[in-house]
């Protein structure tokens, strides 16, 4: 089952496109997928990750919820039909 991301910011500039595309499934974690996402993108990787872990100021949602907040961070489970999204920090007044 394609799973689809959607990028913000510089992280989008780094992917090469504001929606990308990874083939994880039902019960696939949402680490499975950002690892597939990150897999060929260096920048990408470089940006959201250190030493393999997620940067503290990358959030990832999940139909729109924070799943380092909300749910169970990176190991929460895809369901059919999820959306996944990564933003950068945000700021500004």
């Amino acid at each position: 089952m394609p799973t689809e991301w959607k990028l913000f910011a510089d992280l989008a500039e780094r992917a090469g496109d504001k929606h990308v595309t990874v083939d994880a499934s039902a019960g696939d974690t949402v680490g499975d997928a950002l690892e597939q996402l990150v897999a060929d993108r260096s920048e990408l990787e470089e940006r959201v990750l250190d030493d393999g872990d997620l940067r503290s100021q990358i959030n990832v949602l999940r139909n729109g919820t924070n799943v380092l907040v909300e749910e169970e961070g990176l190991e929460t489970e895809l369901k059919e039909g999820d959306e996944l999204a990564l933003f950068p920090p945000v700021s500004g007044g």
